[in-house]
C-alpha cells in the first residue's frame, strides 16, 4: 500500500471541501465537518494541527470511507508509486 502523505489540519479541510462538507464548528482543537448527502447528515472531526500523525491521518480517511469511495480518496491522501 502506498505512503500516507504529510497533511496539515488545513489541507485535508480543502480536500474535504472539495468532496461538499463544509466547517460545521470548532471546540477546541477539533473541527466538525459536515455535508447533508441524500438527507443524510455526514459528519467528519479533523483536530486542528499544523502536522497531523499518519495513524490520525489513517483514522480519517477510514472515517471518510464511509461517505466517499477509498478510490476518490486515495489520490489526496497516499503518494504515488
Amino acid at each position: 500500500m502506498p505512503k500516507l502523505k504529510v497533511l496539515s489540519a488545513s489541507e485535508v479541510i480543502k480536500i474535504f471541501e472539495q468532496f461538499g462538507f463544509m466547517v460545521a464548528s470548532q471546540k477546541g482543537s477539533h473541527i466538525k465537518l459536515k455535508r447533508v448527502h441524500a438527507g443524510n447528515n455526514q459528519i467528519l472531526t479533523i483536530p486542528f494541527h499544523k502536522e497531523l500523525d499518519r495513524g490520525t491521518l489513517r483514522a480519517i480517511v477510514r472515517q471518510a470511507t464511509r461517505y466517499i469511495p477509498e478510490a476518490e480518496l486515495t489520490p489526496h491522501f497516499y503518494e504515488e508509486q
